[in-house]
């Protein structure tokens, strides 16, 4: 056995699943020396967390991996990425497209993508690799986590072997799933709702059943809704066009691989028999988990290992990798010295309340609205008032894209809180709205004000008095923040911001929007680095 300390990083990152990836990315493009720690050497081969948002694309901008996303794609482009949601079976007469992102496609600057979760990680390990100031350690599991005023330090062992080491930094953050040692190590807590429910994830291999789809062109994920399952989803998706997929489905309680007709469930999901050439037999518990609190002294936690939830909706991947991009600005701020200390307990503050939003205004209200529609309404009874309601559940799969716009609103580092709070549930617009994301505009130049958006803040001058511009720029000067001034004076993105001075902030998000009314801009960069003094 030998034991090893490593050079000091800044951060450590347990976990080097997307979520620890793109933070390690996030912090090492920003200078901050940090150490991901991730038990598999390569990424498994498991189709989970498929469905990419054009939020998280342009995370993937910013980092430098999106062309190489696209490229990794393992369904043609001109293939559909939407879904569709059945009554009975797939085959039903009783459908509706379900899940339609690209309605908010104006609202962001990229478009959405999907891809298995295995090759997402891929890229994002080679665009890591690109980066000096982050080391990987791929392999190796964390096996204590402890820390002390000055900072924090972990021991790792070497996956099947005795070799171990010790890594202390600054920081750390626990990004290491939904058992996190990183988690339970800290003693933070987690408030859970468990469904009862025990979950089947089955991967496959069927052309037929591909044939059989063909009939819905453009759809890369189906949700079949059966009386009897109370409201819960079988569900298939594509791995690749025309021969893998994955499907989840509730199974009773005690079922593993061999006592279960796994074959019998699919074809009845379906409804009708094909080819079925099984790869993989997963099991998981149906529930939502919420981390009681996301950071504990020196210790952080993001992903799976701070939020967890039913793979209903395609939320959880973009929403730990939104964790990332919030997190990580925050961080290295601190660490380079021009953020308060306040900041990095906003990293709570703001992202706690929007997962907790998410679970419970989508994800649960999504089971408890097909429940109550399953219990009221069936076609062999009232054929018209099924079809009926049927219709106006197709109107609602549209509503809930459109009002699923995570926001900041009344957090503390952002302006203007009116009494808001942040959640999950907001409205798409142009208006630059404080605390929430910044939509795209092609400016004057031909460019989209998204190209010159800088890595720190950017302040958006509309046509604001030039002195109120000078005066955010001394400021910065003073606290030492980086700040970039992107200049468009044309009345058309006046108009289209509704404000002639916008201040952005790293991770896209508006922080302060002005019409008329200016405050005082010294006050403002304060408020929104946390620097309450």
């Amino acid at each position: 056995m030998t034991a090893e300390t490593l050079s000091s990083p800044q951060v450590m990152i347990v976990g080097g699943g997307p979520v620890g990836l793109g933070l390690a990315i996030d912090l090492g493009q920003r200078g901050v020396r940090c150490v991901l720690i991730e038990k598999y050497k390569s990424p498994q081969p498991i189709p989970r967390g498929q469905n990419l948002t054009q939020r998280t694309l342009e995370h993937f901008h910013f980092w430098g991996a999106e062309p190489a996303l696209r490229a990794a794609r393992t369904i043609p482009r001109e293939y559909g990425i939407g879904g569709m949601t059945a009554y009975g079976t797939l085959l039903s007469d009783y459908r509706y497209d379900w899940l339609q992102r690209e309605l908010v496609r104006p609202f962001y600057f990229m478009d959405n993508e999907r891809l298995p979760q295995y090759a997402t990680e891929a890229v994002l390990r080679q665009r890591l690799s690109e980066l000096p100031s982050v080391e990987t350690l791929y392999g190796w599991t964390a096996e204590t986590v402890a820390q002390d005023d000055n900072g924090v330090e972990v021991s790792l062992r070497a996956r099947g072997s005795s070799e171990t080491r010790r890594l202390r930094a600054e920081y750390a953050v626990g990004c290491d799933g939904s058992r996190s040692l990183v988690r339970d190590a800290c003693g933070i807590t987690q408030t859970k709702s468990d469904h009862d429910r025990l979950m089947v994830l089955l991967v496959f291999r069927s052309e037929g059943l591909h044939k059989l789809l063909e009939r819905y062109p453009n759809k890369s994920f189906y949700n079949v809704l059966h009386p009897d399952l109370k409201g819960y989803w079988r569900f298939f998706g594509r791995v690749d066009l025309g021969t893998t997929w994955f499907f989840h489905a509730p199974v009773p309680m005690g079922t593993t691989k061999d006592n279960f007709d796994f074959r019998a469930l699919v074809h009845e999901a379906v409804g009708t028999d094909f080819d079925i050439d099984f790869e993989h037999v997963g099991f998981w518990e149906l529930r939502v988990a919420t981390a009681d609190r996301y950071r504990s002294g020196r210790v952080f936690v993001a992903g799976d290992a701070a939020h967890s939830h039913p793979p209903y909706g395609g939320y959880g991947i973009n929403t730990g990798l939104e964790d990332a991009a919030n997190l990580g600005w925050k961080l290295a701020a601190v660490l380079q010295g021009w953020a308060g200390p306040a900041l990095l307990d906003t990293y709570d503050s703001e992202r706690r309340p929007v997962f907790v939003s998410t679970a419970r205004d989508f994800i649960e209200k999504a089971i408890e609205s097909d429940r109550d529609f399953l219990a009221a309404y069936d076609p062999s009874i009232n054929k018209l008032a099924f079809e009926s309601e049927w219709q106006a559940r197709a109107s609602g799969a549209r509503s809930e894209v459109h009002s699923f716009e995570p926001n900041y609103e009344g957090s503390p580092i952002v302006t203007g809180a009116n009494g808001g709070a942040p959640s999950a549930i907001g409205a798409h617009e142009f208006v630059a709205r404080a605390g929430h994301h910044l939509a795209p505009y092609r400016m004057a130049s031909g460019r989209d004000v998204y190209d010159e958006l800088g890595a720190d803040f950017t302040l958006i001058d509309l046509g604001a008095p030039p002195e109120t511009v000078a005066e955010f720029n001394s400021a910065a000067e003073a606290h030492r923040v980086p700040l970039k001034v992107v200049t468009d004076k044309s009345d058309a993105a006046q108009k289209h911001y509704e404000a002639r001075l916008i201040l952005v902030r790293p991770d896209q998000f508006v922080a302060f929007s002005a019409k008329d009314a200016l405050s005082d801009p010294r006050h403002v960069l304060q408020r929104v680095i946390g620097d309450t003094g």
